[in-house]
């Protein structure tokens, strides 16, 4: 596929609590086909990790 499905965008930032819930938003982007872009990003709002993780569709071509 040389597009992301259903309209998405090329490059995403996927953000949340560090937990199993956001794994499974990484991990089912990947099945889609993206690629993480670079290290995930963690902070402490004081109550909880919140962490955000790039990801780019494959370059075709």
């Amino acid at each position: 596929m040389s597009t992301p499905p259903d309209g998405l965008p090329i490059y995403r930032v996927l953000t949340g609590p560090d937990d199993e819930t956001f794994c499974r938003r990484v991990s089912e982007a990947i099945e889609l086909g993206y690629r993480p872009h670079g290290s995930p990003a963690l902070t402490f709002n004081g109550a909880q990790v919140i962490v955000a993780q790039a990801l780019l569709w494959p370059a075709t071509g």
